[in-house]
């Protein structure tokens, strides 16, 4: 199977329930080094510790050195090595190729430098192979993972994960560590929608299960860095960036539904006589708990607005605070206000945004209508006027979201 074009996926796995088999694919470009001592690990603990079926297939991502006749080297020694070879480079080309290919019910990829702990493994792939998950991520930023990084990559993994959480509410802390797993009965629908070839591939592939309602799980994990990289930062941050605005598109579009992906049936109680609580707890709740979001998003408008203020014309300065405030508090009401809501994140947000143009709107009159009636307004002036108008304000915001933007999202609570 060395060098062959990848074949067609076989019909009867399509709709495997029951998982018993595991392909761990290692992605590799020009890998000569590190690829040997990587299979030797990986087989080894294998054999010792995975109480599953296994094989480890190798794509050789259009590799100019001699990772391609090391792996087929590999591959002489047992059947459960397998390789793959493309002449396009790219991870997530590699992924989606092998994944497609693979005749196993589960499938797995971790980076070939072995930077995550291998004893994260079973643990990954266990609550695939029970059918509790879908997809399930190693997670370096998790309360009790333990890594050894430079400052550097620390805080661009931090940051770029916290602008994934911002932008598109996302739930899993770490989209890129690279190791990963999923059931292939459930990933095969979605990896046709997945556009990016390169390093957003996870990224994209976990907003996509998150926004279908697939169930992802996380896995705490010991990493250590290894500098050896072929991950150029700054292209590669510049790829997520305008990848994180695609898939927001798509979101919003309805796009990134996926019709025929396996549906995880709605949570029900066990006990025959439960007392079950409503998922909607009622205007109360929500008056309460956008108050509470409402005060804080104005009292940080206010602060970014007096930090702002002395080196910008007011307009300016109001548009930046509340661009900066709206995002948090759109996902804020999501989250904790509209308990009911379902269906795309990425719709509320584009409506939430209309809102806030609203709001906005609002706001500035009242700044304009103060400098047209005092020709030199103090700043104390200014802060109280536009405290009044926010006031009134989310006042309008609140009647919008609800009978809005989470409107009609709330029927299937």
């Amino acid at each position: 199977m060395t060098g062959t074009p990848a074949p067609a996926i076989p019909p009867d796995l399509t709709g495997a329930t029951k998982t018993s088999t595991v392909d761990v694919v290692i992605p590799v470009y020009n890998e000569e080094r590190a690829l040997r001592g990587c299979v030797d690990v990986l087989k080894s603990y294998l054999d010792e510790q995975l109480p599953f079926e296994w094989t480890i297939t190798i794509v050789d991502n259009a590799s100019t050195d001699a990772t391609l006749a090391i792996a087929n080297e590999l591959t002489e020694a047992t059947d459960q090595v397998r390789v793959l070879h493309l002449d396009e480079k790219g991870r997530g080309r590699a992924l989606r190729t092998a994944w497609q290919w693979s005749d196993a019910d589960v499938v797995a990829y971790m980076d070939v430098d072995l930077s995550t702990g291998l004893d994260a493994l079973l643990p990954l792939v266990a609550p695939l192979v029970n059918g509790h998950s879908d997809v399930s991520i190693g997670s370096r930023l998790a309360p009790s993972s333990r890594t050894v990084r430079g400052p550097k990559r620390e805080l661009i993994s931090r940051g770029y994960n916290a602008l994934i959480r911002l932008s598109h509410g996302a739930k899993f802390s770490d989209a890129q560590c690279g190791f990963k797993a999923a059931r292939t009965d459930v990933i095969r629908p979605l990896l046709g929608h997945i556009k990016d070839d390169n390093w957003f591939f996870d990224t994209e592939l976990l907003l996509l299960a998150e926004h279908n309602g697939l169930r992802v799980h996380e896995v705490p994990v010991d990493w250590v860095e290894d500098i050896d990289t072929r991950v150029r930062i700054r292209s590669t941050a510049l790829e997520d960036i305008r990848g994180l605005i695609r898939v927001a598109r798509a979101k919003a579009a309805g796009t990134a539904r996926v019709a025929d992906l396996p549906r995880r049936p709605e949570p029900q109680a066990a006990h025959p006589d439960a007392v079950l609580s409503r998922r909607d707890p009622g205007l109360l709740w929500q008056l309460l708990s956008f108050g509470a979001i409402g005060l804080l998003s104005t009292a940080v408008t206010l602060v970014l607005y007096a930090l702002l203020r002395p080196t910008m014309h007011p307009l300016a300065a109001n548009l930046l605070a509340l661009v900066v405030t709206t995002i948090f508090n759109t996902e804020a009401n999501r989250r904790f206000t509209f308990l009911g809501s379902r269906g795309s994140s990425g719709r509320a947000h584009l409506q939430g945004l209309i809102v806030f143009g609203l709001y906005y709107a609002f706001t500035s009159t009242a700044l304009l209508v103060l400098h047209s009636a005092v020709a030199e307004p103090s700043r104390l002036l200014e802060l109280v006027v536009l405290l009044g108008a926010s006031v009134l304000g989310t006042a309008g915001r609140f009647v919008l979201l609800r009978g809005w933007v989470f409107k009609h999202e709330k029927g299937n609570a």
